[in-house]
């Protein structure tokens, strides 16, 4: 191996890593830096690399897409299911087909193409990036409302096959005559997303159980979820499934069961997702010649502009209008279609297949990507605040150390600094409202581990151990958050002045508030009021205007309100 092919590989996840905190400051995704980097390195950048191997850009691209996708479903709660599984998998199935008819008309006009070949570039840019969605999810600091990051995430893990199954057929229409084509792809649709749910829920189950039943060095236990994940992905390609979505569903059935380490194995993988998209990104850019994207530019711009702008906004409207979300929650869904490395890997197919217009076809994928990640990616986190889409959110723990023994059960070892105005001011612990079954195990000041006395006074910059589950950990992390929330996250200006429970009825609002709503029953309930409201699927933050008053979802429970913040002003809007 040549020595200076290593380096310059080095360099280039060095530089790439360096420039990440650029992305935070100017609000610009960290995957375009990525993809930038590649592009500086390869054969029109200063660096000259040409790279044209398109098998071994296949391989590695599906290799590291199969990584992103295990963290990502260990990450996805199952119990945001409940509220974003269905929109999702509309969206998933017959929202990827509609933006695909919507981006070929568009690319039909503008390139003047075949209509078979129109259909392929809507095939290859319908679908939203897991890559790009999750990295933006979780990597900006925004916590959105459950019903929105639930149908995000849920829709970029799970619309591949369906993406997967229009690139084929049509790959297959255009190199080969006959109708027993689209006969074959129909059925390889169903094989897609039937082998892949099997295959990802029976491995996940399976990973889970190799988990818990052997005994290992604690740091092999990420490497034996990776590895496993990687043997699920690759056994459901070669049965014929659709990997992508077998891996990401075993990835949601290890991160929602009891898992040995699991903390440790969050967090090793946090940095192998990392490390997948640092290299899919820098070597697809690498894969493209820039040069090669300025004659289709004006082509390109019209097609990306429609499809952020027309397709995906009504194809969001036309799916989700059924499942009771407002007006700003589709918007914000409808921003963030985000095209990312899954229409590149997907505009390989026709060049391996040496079709005809294949290099229009990559260049145009690129090309849009390019535009969705600059013009989408560098917008969203200052929408989802400008649509009021967030919800306060507690502490996250500094470091969570499983304890991985039988008698302490699920226990962790949780350690929270003290930091912020909150915590200017001295507190004893004994005057420290703790969740149940948890303890504080001490705390650390000046490098001195403290016995945790009642009596003893802790302050800004000391941090606090706790042994607990992570069950409250949202509890115990608003119990020691200290952090300076904007205006409009603030608890009281966010939920209003007043807590009742969800149970509580109109009739006795009214009494103890003076307060009087015109044509609503007195028994009904503040849960159910509601429940009316979201057809069932309530999650906290969401909103219902009764007259001079404004209800708030402060928590929820098994698709039920238990508390509601209470505002008198009802100046938001619904």
């Amino acid at each position: 191996m040549d020595p200076t092919l290593t380096l310059i590989g080095a360099l280039m996840l060095v530089i790439s890593i360096v420039l990440s905190p650029l992305s935070s400051r100017v609000g610009m995704p960290v995957l375009l830096i990525f993809l930038v980097v590649g592009m500086m390195m390869g054969e029109d950048g200063p660096g000259g690399i040409q790279f044209d191997d398109f098998e071994l850009a296949f391989l590695i691209a599906n290799l590291a897409l199969g990584v992103i996708l295990l963290d990502g479903g260990m990450r996805t709660r199952a119990e945001t299911f409940r509220v974003g599984l269905k929109p999702a998998l509309v969206l998933a199935t017959l929202g990827v087909a509609m933006t695909a008819a919507g981006a070929a008309v568009v690319a039909w006009w503008v390139f003047d193409l075949h209509w078979l070949t129109a259909l392929l570039i809507g095939a290859i840019i319908s679908s939203t990036d897991a890559a790009a969605v999750f990295s933006l999810l979780q990597g900006r600091g925004l916590h959105l409302n459950e019903r929105v990051s639930a149908t995000l995430e849920i829709e970029s893990g799970s619309n591949d096959p369906m993406a997967i199954f229009l690139t084929l057929m049509l790959v297959t229409l255009i190199g080969n005559d006959g109708d027993q084509a689209g006969w074959a792809a129909l059925s390889m649709l169903v094989q897609q997303f039937g082998i892949g749910a099997i295959a990802g829920i029976i491995g996940g189950f399976a990973v889970v159980e190799l988990a818990n039943r052997i005994r290992l060095t604690p740091s092999l236990y990420p490497l034996l979820v990776a590895a496993a994940g990687i043997s699920v992905f690759s056994a459901t390609n070669a049965l014929g499934g659709s990997g992508f979505l077998a891996i990401y569903l075993t990835g949601v059935v290890i991160g929602n069961r009891h898992v040995r380490m699991m903390p440790m194995i969050l967090q090793v993988h946090d940095g192998l997702a990392w490390l997948a998209q640092l290299c899919l990104f820098l070597m697809l850019g690498l894969l493209v010649t820039p040069s090669d994207l300025i004659p289709l530019a004006g082509g390109g711009l019209i097609l990306a502009l429609a499809l952020i702008f027309v397709i995906r906004p009504l194809t969001v409207l036309l799916t989700l209008w059924p499942f009771a979300f407002n007006r700003r929650e589709m918007g914000f869904i409808s921003w963030v279609g985000l095209r990312g490395a899954v229409p590149i890997v997907l505009a390989l197919f026709p060049i391996i297949a040496d079709l005809p217009e294949a290099q229009l076809v990559f260049h145009a994928a690129f090309f849009i990507v390019l535009v969705s990640l600059l013009v989408q990616g560098t917008t969203m986190t200052p929408l989802a605040r400008k649509l009021r889409l967030e919800v306060p959110a507690g502490e996250d723990p500094y470091r969570r150390l499983p304890l991985d023994a039988p008698a302490a059960g699920d226990h962790e070892l949780m350690l929270f600094p003290l930091r912020g105005e909150t915590w200017q001011t001295p507190r004893r612990l004994g005057q420290l409202r703790f969740p149940e079954n948890t303890a504080v195990a001490g705390v650390f000041r000046n490098r001195v581990c403290l016995q945790p006395k009642a009596d003893l006074e802790v302050s800004s910059g000391d941090m606090v151990a706790m042994f607990a589950t992570p069950s409250v950990l949202p509890e115990l992390g608003k119990a020691l958050s200290g952090r300076h929330a904007p205006k409009y996250l603030a608890e009281r200006a966010f939920f209003g002045d007043f807590v009742l429970n969800g149970d509580a009825l109109l009739g006795d609002v009214e009494q103890v508030y003076g307060i009087e709503f015109d044509d609503l029953p007195p028994e009904l309930s503040l849960a159910e009021c509601f429940a009316k409201r979201t057809k069932g699927h309530p999650v906290v933050g969401d909103v219902v205007t009764l007259g001079p008053v404004t209800l708030v979802a402060r928590a929820t429970s098994a698709d039920k309100v238990t508390k509601v913040g209470l505002k008198m002003d009802s100046s938001q809007n619904v």
